[in-house]
């Protein structure tokens, strides 16, 4: 799900191709190994105005979705498609192993990676960071139609992905990479103009990278971007690293690699 989406069991392509169907199995996935409620699934579908044959048109769609489980179970199941996509009291349960999504598997790293970098083990915490993000082939479930209900999910993963790209930022700071991170946080900060995290890392990596006329410029082209988009300056902590960047603060500097961008904010 990050990513198109892709769905296999026995090895045989089970991903609903049809629009709804699609829509369908993708909150089911979500949601593995737990029900989801008739009036979620609708809601997806229509949004707040769903037509009076909701509940048949669903019941339809579920089908369809089962027939393609039935087809990659094959001989080899002793059940029928309807003990993988079950009926529950108020809904439907897809009945697999959460851990065999890539959503699990990417929320375990992060969290895994964050206990490494509270704990002070920099170079698992990077290394983790870098294996969770690594599972993401595009913007999650990008070739879904999402209702209101996958829109929620999908921006909850993209949040928790940027935040990811953050930790993973801050935690090769402290390692003193600054100098490899410079391509990624220029990609980063043009696709992010506002997200001031970010634009604090890349001056901090420009710094140390002996770069300091080019993170003066970035704090400039960060302040023109939120003065003409938002009518706002630069929050306190931005202006703190600038000034601390204009004095040479040695807290900056590559002997400093021990202070995080957070205290070197000033927070």
């Amino acid at each position: 799900m990050l990513g198109p989406l892709v769905a296999h069991e026995n090895a045989i392509p089970i991903t609903p191709i049809a629009r709804k169907p699609r829509q369908v199995f993708s909150l089911l996935a979500l949601h593995a190994g737990s029900v989801v409620k008739v009036p979620a699934l609708i809601e997806e579908l229509w949004r707040t105005q769903p037509p009076a044959s909701a509940l048949t048109t669903l019941q339809t769609y579920i089908l369809q979705v089962r027939r393609g489980i039935t087809v990659a179970l094959g001989a080899t199941h002793n059940g029928p498609a309807k003990d993988v996509l079950r009926t529950r009291y108020g809904g439907y349960q897809l009945d697999i192993d959460p851990a065999s999504t890539d959503v699990y598997a990417y929320e375990r790293l992060a969290e895994e990676g964050k206990q490494s970098f509270e704990r002070g083990d920099l170079e698992s915490a990077s290394s983790l960071y870098r294996e969770a993000l690594g599972l993401w082939r595009g913007d999650a479930l990008v070739d879904v139609h999402a209702g209101m209900r996958i829109d929620m999910e999908v921006a909850r993963l993209e949040e928790s992905r940027l935040g990811v790209l953050e930790a993973r930022m801050e935690t090769d700071l402290r390692l003193g990479r600054h100098a490899s991170l410079l391509p990624e946080l220029s990609a980063l900060t043009t696709r992010h103009p506002m997200h001031e995290n970010l634009w604090a890392q890349f001056m901090i990596a420009l710094h140390r990278s002996g770069r300091t006329s080019q993170a003066l410029e970035c704090f400039i082209r960060l302040r023109k971007t939120l003065v003409n988009e938002l009518g706002v300056e630069p929050s306190a902590r931005l202006q703190h690293l600038q000034h601390a960047i204009l004095r040479a603060d040695p807290g900056i500097d590559r002997s400093g690699l021990e202070l995080s961008t957070t205290a070197l904010l000033g927070a």
